[in-house]
């Protein structure tokens, strides 16, 4: 029987410090997220990180929570519920850091008999910290606790013609009634040894602008390539012009090279330079999340107003849109009918 599991980063249970601390240690520890060697990666989360953090990012979350709880878990679910109603394939949902476990959402399947997995992140683009940490737990719980379970993932889905056009659509749609300067692509950062540890080519990623436009099999796994790759081919979409769009990241965390350029340093530097208006989408995600409701919606905006900006767009994720849950349900019939379980 064929089952498919949703996967999302996840969020802490509240805005209670306590959780928030529990949440981010969870996190921080996951060695793809932060890749050095445990004793140092201990030491600097343990010993520093979590005991000044998490105070903080609780009055961030406390920010744009809802009423119903995380809007990322309120958002996952709703999208979960939406598919389910479409498909006759058993849907559960899980997250990667806390509540529910990917183990969970297994044992969800398999209790429903289901032995043929169909397991979806939902990050468009590939990487490390997202898409390789979801996959390599899900293997070892697989060996460990589901050893008859068989798995199928859908691949990173950046360059998919449907989610091209579903996303192509939601931003068109809010930019109907605004008059932008300028468009502004905001990708989740990655530290840039991410995107050379990626590199199955060992060679071919140099991080200066020309390696991402160069045809390479590094591309399949290679982060940095997959969103300026869907910032081209929205913007070839929705017909903008040359100049009136641009790609930054967003959220980066200690002193290493990180994806550039920052979201926050280009939004600044836009007000500045006398961009009125400005229009800000983040296709790293599929729900929106603190990462889009804070650090965007808020954060972003109050320095381009600060920087003489006078109007400032946030552009919302796919969420459950029906275009969106459409498609992934068409996904999902399209793999439950393969004999061979594949995705396109």
């Amino acid at each position: 029987m064929k089952g498919v599991l949703l996967v999302n980063l996840g969020s802490p249970k509240s805005t209670d410090p306590k959780d928030v601390k529990k949440y981010l240690g969870q996190f921080l520890m996951d060695e793809r997220v932060i890749d050095i060697p445990k004793i140092f990666r201990s030491i600097l989360v343990k010993g520093i990180v979590l005991n000044t953090r998490p105070k903080k990012s609780a009055e961030a979350y406390s920010k744009i929570w809802w009423d119903e709880g995380s809007p990322l878990i309120v958002l996952s679910k709703r999208l979960q519920k939406g598919i389910d109603e479409m498909t006759s394939v058993p849907i559960a949902l899980a997250m990667r850091y806390g509540q529910p476990s990917i183990e969970q959402g297994l044992q969800e399947l398999h209790d429903q008999g289901v032995d043929e997995v169909l397991l979806m992140p939902l990050y468009p683009q590939f990487a490390m910290a997202t898409t390789e940490t979801i996959l390599v737990l899900a293997e070892e719980l697989r060996r460990e606790k589901f050893p008859k379970m068989e798995f199928t993932t859908l691949p990173p889905f950046y360059n998919h013609p449907d989610y091209v056009t579903v996303l192509s659509r939601s931003i068109g749609e809010q930019l109907d009634d605004f008059d932008y300067d300028h468009l502004l692509f905001s990708y989740h950062g990655v530290p840039e040894r991410h995107i050379r540890k990626s590199d199955i080519t060992n060679s071919h990623c140099k991080i200066d602008g020309s390696c991402c436009q160069t045809p390479s099999k590094a591309h399949q796994f290679c982060y940095r390539h997959q969103c300026f790759e869907t910032t081209r081919q929205v913007a070839e979409t929705l017909n903008l012009k040359e100049g009136t769009f641009s790609t930054s990241f967003q959220s980066r965390l200690g002193f290493d090279p990180w994806l550039k350029p920052y979201t926050d340093r280009t939004v600044e530097k836009l007000g500045l330079e006398g961009t009125k208006k400005l229009a800000v989408v983040s296709p790293a995600f599929v729900s929106d999340c603190l990462e889009t409701l804070e650090e965007i919606n808020m954060e972003a905006r109050e320095i381009f107003e600060e920087s003489g900006g006078d109007d400032f767009k946030f552009i919302p994720c796919l969420n459950d849109r029906k275009d969106w849950v459409k498609t992934l349900s068409r996904w999902i019939d399209e793999w439950a009918n393969q004999p061979e379980s594949k995705v396109s």
